[in-house]
């Protein structure tokens, strides 16, 4: 199973990868890096990408999935209602791939702000340390080369 870790601003989530071609892709670019952007409450990136949409793309998420939104070759993360949403719903403009599943609550990017930096990396980690308890951290966070980047990792203690 693959996963990783987003860092935005002061905010750190894990998030498992789905079996995805939008997962593939962003797994074999990682790690990428961008600035915050903010619409409602859906804190997205532009990156270099731009997978096709696939077959169960959708415009609706459910809070905690990762999306990939084709039309503005961004990720972004839905946690909230956006200016078009309506009662209940995370919407977004147009169908986007629902790529990952975060693990930590992404409620936690309230406190993302627009120009923050954000970064995508892959984790590495010890089992145990992912299932049950949602603050448990990985215990290495890695880059692509495998070098440590403890700048993106999350906290050693329980609050983040």
């Amino acid at each position: 199973m693959r996963h990783i870790v987003i860092k935005a601003g002061k905010v750190t989530i894990r998030a498992r990868l789905l079996p995805t071609p939008t997962a593939d892709r962003i797994w074999d670019a990682l790690p990428m890096h961008g600035a915050v952007q903010t619409w409602g409450r859906e804190v997205y990136f532009r990156t270099s990408l731009s997978p096709d949409i696939e077959p169960d793309a959708r415009a609706v998420i459910n809070k905690g999935e990762i999306a990939f939104w084709p039309d503005g070759d961004a990720i972004t993360i839905g946690f909230g209602a956006t200016p078009i949403s309506k009662r209940g719903e995370i919407r977004f403009t147009s169908k986007c791939n629902v790529w990952a599943i975060a693990i930590d609550d992404v409620d936690q990017l309230r406190s993302v702000y627009a120009g923050e930096d954000i970064t995508v990396m892959e984790a590495e980690f010890s089992e145990p340390a992912w299932q049950g308890h949602a603050s448990a951290a990985p215990l290495v966070c890695a880059g692509r080369q495998g070098r440590l980047q403890a700048d993106a990792c999350p906290a050693d203690d329980a609050s983040g």
